[in-house]
């Protein structure tokens, strides 16, 4: 799939999934056209409230970006159903040039495999058992068709059973000794136009008689076959090629084989990858969460290169990126936050500015490259901007985000002080989510010097919401702490109006005691101008860290 996905981070907030619409409309019309706005976790109220404001689809869900089985397997799938016959199999392999086929009943739900060698060893035993050479289990009707010929009279024509072949190319005399060693009804006489022994078989009532050649058959011999109700088909081609396509006649159901190695379409290569390449399998089918194959897999498959690639913007941490983002090509960032430990394996465009948010970055690439701007798309920037910056109010906003703002309004049609009320207005987390979902729904995982740790950021219109459910809230943040194995978690309630917030900690205690903050109450703290977590509250958190390092706890 040759894709590139421009995404934010986990848990996305309004900036992130803003500046990756703008980002992948700004990259498609400068060039790219195979960048896609994507997102890897849920949108809240407010981010619904803007994206309906603007008419704008919400971002494709991609919850894994890690190369998985859909992204390499053959989606056209080759596949032959259990009556088909080998003939069918046999003209299918060489006519695509395959050795191995599955194979499919009505549901496309897969019973096995028929492998080019398994077809070879049934159609040319070898020198003990040339016996079963002769041997065709088939029907009137499969061995018509897989001869290109005519069923002239088929008593029973679809009722499968075991036949012996016989060739009629021998003297009148020596071909009705050999007749009396076998039992009539089992017998497949093929013949060309010796209408003495085709009229003596016919008499003798064997099952049926192949007449080669594309010789006409007499009406006498047709009319008798009807009244011993004998079986009697004309094939085009001579007696050799006749005999040795009629044990292709053969339903593959009797040579598939059943024991088989599939896999799950949206398996992870990393995980499947190791057990199919042990196998002694050369081929897989590759089957939906309904059990239907929707592609093949070979082992070379395994060598293909995943061309879904990956744009980041709002974030440079894997710990706060889409999961598999560290199995696949990262060819740009665009953030305005602290740089983190991420590493790629070649140059990259890295756009990292000092802004309040990142949609100022990706508007100001439009304006830069005096590329088209629509409408709806400057109206999600300025979304993104005022909601990061609090409409200019945060200490983050630079005078940067002020001349973009300036020009986003303009090109948008909309008044950004009047937006921000409605922005802030259309949803209060605190109040329309439970608490495990409302300490996550906008939080970012840090590493810092070997310890982790979580900053989740929520904005309200006041304290009301968060001082009733405080204590559910707080039981919350310890059980999200205790199961991430974090040193601590906090969360960061800001007042929009007020321009302050409450941030309540749970964690190391050896790590709270160093915040010297006013303590409200148990694990909460009141941080009077505090609005950012990313230059006011991060810098001041990795410090309590330092300190507490320093004094060996």
């Amino acid at each position: 799939m040759n894709e590139v996905l421009v995404m934010g981070h986990r848990n996305p907030d309004t900036d992130a999934i803003c500046s990756a619409i703008g980002y992948a409309e700004f990259k498609r019309r400068t060039g790219m056209p195979e960048a896609v706005a994507a997102r890897c976790g849920d949108t809240n109220d407010r981010i619904d409230f803007v994206l309906r404001t603007f008419g704008v689809p919400s971002p494709r869900f991609v919850a894994d970006v890690s190369p998985k089985v859909r992204d390499v397997m053959e989606p056209q799938v080759l596949s032959v159903s259990p009556e088909a016959t080998a003939s069918d199999a046999l003209s299918l392999m060489d006519q695509h040039n395959v050795r191995i086929l599955p194979v499919l009943n009505s549901d496309r739900h897969c019973v096995g495999l028929l492998s080019l060698f398994k077809l070879s060893k049934f159609l040319f035993p070898a020198t003990n058992r040339l016996i079963d050479s002769r041997r065709v289990l088939s029907s009137l009707m499969n061995l018509a068709k897989t001869l290109g010929g005519q069923l002239l009279m088929g008593p029973e024509p679809r009722r499968e059973e075991e036949l012996f072949l016989t060739i009629g190319a021998m003297s009148f005399e020596s071909f009705t000794k050999r007749l009396e060693r076998y039992k009539r009804d089992k017998l497949a006489v093929v013949v060309g136009d010796r209408v003495n022994i085709q009229r003596h078989a016919i008499e003798e009532g064997v099952r049926v008689l192949i007449v080669t050649g594309g010789l006409p058959v007499d009406p006498e011999i047709i009319h008798l076959a009807e009244r011993r109700r004998v079986g009697l088909i004309s094939s085009p081609h001579d007696t050799v090629t006749t005999a040795s396509l009629c044990r292709s006649a053969v339903a593959i159901r009797h040579m598939l084989n059943e024991e088989f190695l599939s896999l799950r379409d949206d398996a992870p290569l990393t995980v499947v990858r190791a057990a199919a390449l042990a196998s002694g399998y050369a081929a897989f089918p590759v089957t939906d969460a309904t059990g239907r194959t929707v592609g093949i897999l070979s082992k070379t498959n395994f060598l293909k290169p995943v061309e879904r690639k990956l744009i980041l913007v709002d974030h440079n941490e894997l710990s706060q990126a889409v999961q598999g983002a560290d199995e696949v090509e990262i060819v740009e960032i665009i953030d305005h936050h602290r740089l983190g430990s991420l590493t790629t394996q070649q140059p990259i465009l890295f756009r990292n500015e000092p802004v309040g948010s990142t949609s100022t970055i990706v508007a100001d690439c439009f304006f830069r490259h005096d590329v088209e701007l629509p409408p709806p798309i400057a109206g999600l920037l300025l979304a993104g901007l005022v909601s990061d910056t609090l409409n200019l109010t945060s200490p983050t906003t630079t005078a940067r985000d002020k001349e973009i703002l300036l020009r986003l309004e303009k090109i948008a049609g909309v008044n950004a002080r009047e937006f921000t009320d409605k922005l802030f207005a259309s949803g209060s987390v605190l109040t329309l989510k439970p608490a495990w979902q409302a300490i996550t729904i906008d939080c970012k995982e840090y590493a810092e010097k070997g310890d982790t740790f979580s900053v989740a950021q929520i904005e309200e219109v006041g304290f009301d919401q968060f001082w009733k459910r405080k204590d559910e809230l707080q039981l919350a943040l310890e059980e999200y702490a205790r199961n991430r194995k974090y040193l601590f978690a906090t969360l960061l309630v800001t007042d929009v109006v007020l321009q302050n917030s409450l941030m309540l900690v749970a964690g190391s205690k050896s790590f709270i005691d160093q915040i010297d903050y006013p303590s409200t109450a148990p694990g909460v703290f009141e941080l009077r101008d505090v609005v950012s977590r990313k230059k006011q509250l991060l810098p001041y958190l990795t410090h309590c860290l330092q300190k507490m390092k320093a004094a060996g706890n």
